[in-house]
């Protein structure tokens, strides 16, 4: 069996494994500041009404809710391989009145089973350090994006200054474990999403990795010291006779 399948495997465990308490150990992650990050990244896309967006490993839904508030009128996809995720996600869509405008589809990051140029946002919000090939999740979302659309990542990065560099790593490699331990009985699971950051590339990494795959006017955004970022990036426009970047 090869590495990406077994990545994929396990991946897929841990995630059945804590959707009872992803919400509650995303704010212990995050030290609360996941929902600002996702606010932050929607004033920067200004999703227009009417307009369309797959939200990739879209977990219990949060970013895909938010996706569909803006659009009002629906075409908002949230797509993730975890069935359990996605049941607490639906149970999120319906409470909230918006099953005519959010589809949930269970699939694969790898291969998304959409039309080229399809929506007018593909979004990955604190999942791409997680996929098989973070660069063929690239590649997709920007084949299902129409010319002219938006690829998003929103991700946990790794700060560059000190003395906040060591204490977050401190807290992220020695301290969530335990947490995840206590709160969600869960020590493995949470022992291991640290060390999913540490081949991960950072900010300016992922940005030449944006750049390399196709996407124009690529923008990076570190986010509370470096511990997240948001990177946009631009589907080229179509013009007579081939292509040209986005304005």
């Amino acid at each position: 069996m090869n590495k990406a399948k077994t990545k994929e495997q396990f991946v897929h465990e841990v995630f059945e494994s804590i959707a009872p308490k992803y919400d509650l150990m995303n704010d212990v992650l995050s030290f609360r500041r996941h929902k600002a990050w996702r606010k932050f990244t929607m004033a920067k896309l200004g999703v227009k009404p009417g307009e369309t967006a797959i939200d990739l490993c879209c977990g219990t839904c949060d970013w895909t809710i938010s996706l569909a508030k803006e659009s009002k009128t629906g075409g908002i996809v949230g797509l993730d391989f975890s069935r359990s995720m996605l049941d607490y996600g639906e149970r999120k869509v319906r409470s909230l009145g918006l099953d005519s405008q959010v589809s949930l589809v269970q699939g694969n990051a790898m291969s998304l089973p959409y039309d080229d140029n399809t929506f007018d946002y593909a979004t990955i919000g604190f999942a791409l350090r997680n996929v098989p090939d973070l660069v063929q999740v690239i590649k997709e979302m920007q084949r299902v994006v129409k010319p002219g659309g938006t690829v998003v990542s929103l991700e946990l990065s790794k700060p560059t200054w000190q003395p906040f560099k060591s204490i977050y790593y401190f807290y992220f490699q020695k301290v969530l474990p335990l947490l995840g331990k206590l709160i969600a009985k869960k020590y493995e699971q949470y022992r291991w999403l640290p060390e999913s950051l540490v081949h991960f590339p950072d900010h300016r990494e992922l940005a030449g990795i944006f750049r390399e795959t196709g996407l124009t006017d690529v923008e990076v955004y570190p986010l509370t010291g470096g511990i997240a970022a948001l990177h946009m990036g631009f589907k080229p426009k179509l013009v007579e006779g081939g292509l040209r970047d986005a304005e």
